[in-house]
């Protein structure tokens, strides 16, 4: 059933699958639930051209390692994986036969929250890192843009309970973002599985 429903965006030198029905609403909503009120999110501080700002989203780092994660000069120590999160992790695991050893977890309070154009392409992930992203929550619209042939972009909604996994050399060839959005939007929670050995 899992595959049945697989859409494979065809981007250029990209690898992205986007699993629309993951999760089903009954699971979806308690590990949103759940989630929401178990993680101990933080907001950091990130440093962009020599300015300090308050990151716009609240995180929370988790591993089966000691292995910290480092991206725009933020360094995150891990918690163990535990309850829900790691139910999620198996879960994925199984269906994709792929083994992750971390999750960085974003929590989107509303509209304003959001995260710019970026590529998941720090050191520690290795090379043509594989991500495995799980969606909560309001929907929100992701964006895709190539580095070098600016007219390839693309977007999609992502749904609640939904699995966008991206790997071979997405990372190298394109940028993504979820971008600030007026409308009126509750919370949505993002689990980014990684490997980080």
């Amino acid at each position: 059933m899992l595959f049945e429903s697989a859409i494979n965006l065809n981007l250029k030198g990209a690898n992205v699958i986007y699993y629309p029905n993951f999760f089903n609403t009954i699971k979806a909503n308690k590990y949103f639930e759940n989630l929401l009120n178990n993680i101990d999110w933080k907001q950091d501080t990130i440093t962009v051209y020599g300015k300090t700002y308050l990151q716009p989203r609240l995180t929370a780092f988790y591993a089966t390692n000691k292995n910290t994660y480092k991206y725009s000069n933020i360094t995150m120590q891990p918690n163990a994986f535990d309850n829900d999160l790691l139910e999620i992790k198996k879960t994925i695991e199984e269906a994709l036969k792929i083994n992750f050893t971390s999750c960085l977890a974003n929590l989107y309070r509303n509209g304003d929250d959001s995260n710019g154009w970026h590529a998941d392409n720090e050191k520690e992930l290795g090379i043509n890192p594989i991500i495995a992203s799980v969606s909560l929550g309001a929907e929100r619209i992701f964006h895709f843009k190539h580095k070098t042939d600016k007219s390839l972009k693309t977007k999609l909604i992502l749904k609640h309970g939904s699995l966008l996994l991206m790997q071979g050399e997405t990372q190298s060839n394109w940028l993504h973002q979820l971008p600030k959005t007026k409308k009126t939007i509750k919370n949505r929670i993002n689990l980014t599985f990684r490997i980080i050995a």
